[in-house]
């Protein structure tokens, strides 16, 4: 989830006590419930935020307890950003320019993700964009 700053657009990210990480806001579907409506739920939740739907920007394949997962991600901009209250699921929320949410990022998945999303000038130094599943995916789907 995207939001104007000072300086540029600030990026979402936030922290799980319970698995000791920084990641981008995520979370499960509920039964019948539809992928994007899941997503805008879930950061909702996660954030306190109201957010917009956009375009698709990607996913994330890993495996959890030896079983396969994906995760999908779509671009979303804040449309109230809310104050944030801490949670047993979430204990902190940072609103960070792209390239310091990548080095803020424990996951390796969610780092190339936002990578691809960055323009090109602006891209960490030394990172280049692999071509790699969900750079191929989000690409198919505009």
């Amino acid at each position: 989830m995207w939001r104007t700053g000072r300086g540029g657009p600030k990026l979402a990210v936030i922290h799980r006590p319970k698995h000791r990480d920084w990641s981008l806001p995520k979370g499960k579907l509920e039964p019948g419930e539809a992928f994007a409506a899941a997503a805008l739920r879930e950061v909702a939740e996660e954030t306190g935020c109201r957010a917009r739907l956009g375009d698709f920007a990607g996913f994330t394949l890993c495996s959890v307890k030896k079983r396969p997962k994906l995760v999908l991600f779509w671009h979303m901009s804040a449309e109230d950003p809310a104050d944030f209250e801490p949670n047993h699921e979430v204990d902190r929320l940072e609103w960070l320019a792209p390239e310091d949410a990548v080095e803020r990022l424990h996951n390796p998945s969610e780092r190339r993700l936002v990578r691809g999303a960055l323009p090109k000038a602006s891209r960490p130094r030394g990172s280049r964009r692999r071509h790699d599943a969900a750079s191929r995916a989000a690409s198919t789907e505009r």
